[in-house]
């Protein structure tokens, strides 16, 4: 499993990485189940669910706050200073470009694209 990590560097341009999630099995993570493997825990603040209606494009934009980003329904194209990626229903990203000149994002074909949105504490 891997997420994308959209992030501004000391001069304000957002890249893209894709990052790893790192796992440990827990066998008391529910009872009378065998162990599974779990993430660290993340603090997170308020979620919501959003609609970009298909041929929507947000142009060079920071983030309003630190967020993961589920893609649910849709494709989206995401455009930084430096590279681009498509995401597809079960991409995530954690955004963290809150700052200097943002990315772009644009719904591509005909379906709107529906997403999840969960703040970080």
């Amino acid at each position: 499993m891997h997420y994308y990590r959209i992030w501004a560097d000391e001069r304000g341009d957002a890249h893209i990485d894709e990052v790893e999630v790192e796992y440990h099995e827990v066998g008391d993570y529910a009872a009378g189940v065998p162990p599974v493997a779990v993430s660290d825990a993340i603090g997170l603040g308020e979620g919501h669910f959003s609609i970009l209606p298909a041929g929507w494009f947000g142009d060079w934009h920071p983030a309003p706050s630190r967020q993961y980003v589920v893609l649910l329904q849709g494709r989206i194209e995401v455009t930084t200073e430096d590279s681009a990626m498509i995401g597809e229903p079960g991409a995530v990203w954690l955004i963290e470009d809150t700052t200097g000149k943002g990315h772009r994002t644009r719904v591509l074909g005909d379906e709107d694209a529906v997403r999840f949105s969960v703040t970080l504490a």
